[in-house]
């Protein structure tokens, strides 16, 4: 973009987060520039400063400064990677692609990941361009991930999350033998980034309560399979409040145990053991379900 460039907001993008319009807009751009520019006051909407989560309300003059693109938005997706993820498709319609996402693929591009799952299926074809990520997925965590194809599907659901009117649950292989009660339980985090700009969150008092419905179904000696509802949905939540609660998941490098402190047993895989089994909407008629990965069953089958 050589230009400065102004963009009328209409009804099939009002209810955007700035953030993410230009995210989806500016393709090519990092997204550490574009949080650059939002907080520098270079993107203005109707000659005003405006926060990343602002929503876009219909009619905003939304101001873009000329900003340098990279080649990476013509970049070349392998076929392999299109593939693996096709297979994937869980449930389609005119609304939406559902997956069951592969472990060890990122939702999106960025932090020295070159392609994600919002830009291969952005290469499924010409009626895929618009597609945008209605949640994300931690890049290690497999299971229920929901594309949407337009705006005003996107809209719908982001309301609906918002309002805490989607339901959404995961299983966890956790380490020990889990003794908490079913139930509740609540816990403040706070966003921070450490030496090298990774992302983590921490316990704070002061940082934003998170809410995680926790029920055990099975246990070994060493390892306990969890079943775990959002009730919020923060960054990181299910990884830092199962490692608060003393029973963090396995294979979590980041809120886990060290490797000399592992408990392994035969035919481990190399994986965090975090799966998202359902994305439930009674609102949209969404009811998505896929079953946790059989490395699940099969490590607490060999703790012996």
């Amino acid at each position: 973009m050589s230009e400065v460039k102004k963009i009328i907001i209409d009804a099939n993008i009002k209810g955007q987060r700035l953030d993410n319009f230009l995210i989806s807009h500016l393709k090519g751009v990092p997204k550490s520039k574009i949080y650059s520019i939002i907080r520098k006051g270079e993107i203005r909407i109707n000659s005003k400063r405006k926060k990343p989560s602002y929503k876009l309300v219909e009619g905003d003059e939304l101001r873009v400064p000329p900003i340098m693109t990279s080649k990476k938005e013509n970049q070349f997706i392998p076929s392999n990677v299109i593939a693996l993820l096709k297979d994937a498709i869980v449930e389609e319609n005119e609304d939406y692609i559902a997956i069951n996402k592969p472990e060890g693929i990122a939702s999106h591009g960025g932090s020295g990941i070159s392609i994600g799952v919002i830009e291969a299926i952005r290469n499924f074809g010409k009626a895929y361009r618009d597609a945008k990520l209605v949640h994300r997925l931690d890049k290690d965590t497999s299971g229920c991930q929901l594309i949407a194809k337009n705006n005003n599907f996107l809209r719908r659901c982001n309301k609906l999350i918002s309002e805490r009117q989607v339901q959404k649950t995961y299983q966890a292989v956790v380490h020990g033998n889990w003794i908490h009660k079913d139930g509740l339980h609540e816990i403040n985090i706070k966003k921070n980034k450490l030496i090298g700009k990774e992302r983590m969150v921490k316990i704070s008092e002061g940082g934003k309560i998170a809410k995680t419905f926790f029920q055990a179904i099975e246990s070994s000696e060493h390892f306990s399979l969890v079943e775990c509802e959002l009730v919020t949905g923060r960054t990181h939540q299910l990884r830092v409040h199962l490692s608060e609660l003393g029973f963090p998941i396995v294979g979590d490098k980041k809120y886990g145990f060290k490797e000399n402190q592992f408990t392994k047993v035969s035919g481990q895989k190399k994986r965090m053991y975090l799966h998202a089994n359902s994305f439930v909407s009674e609102d949209l008629n969404i009811y998505l379900k896929v079953k946790s990965p059989k490395e699940f069953k099969k490590i607490l089958k060999n703790d012996e």
